[in-house]
């Protein structure tokens, strides 16, 4: 399993984009992206830098690999 990379809010929303995600609304710091098929909604917080442990539950969240994450960055 390859490590977490240390992204921010706004580079985690580009890589959900090439997945499918658009934004579909934001209330102060956190952004909601959402997949119509297959239906997903994911919340992803404007930081400087994600925590490690948030951007992997994201991860998750999109049903992908890490690496295959690290590759759509």
């Amino acid at each position: 399993m390859s490590e977490i990379p240390v992204i921010s809010g706004r580079e985690c929303v580009k890589a959900l984009e090439k997945l499918g995600f658009y934004f579909k609304r934001q209330q102060g710091s956190h952004i909601v992206m959402r997949r119509d098929d297959p239906f997903a909604q994911i919340v992803v917080p404007d930081y400087k830098t994600l925590d490690r442990g948030t951007l992997r539950s994201i991860i998750r969240q999109t049903g992908i690999r890490v690496d295959e994450f690290i590759n759509l960055i």
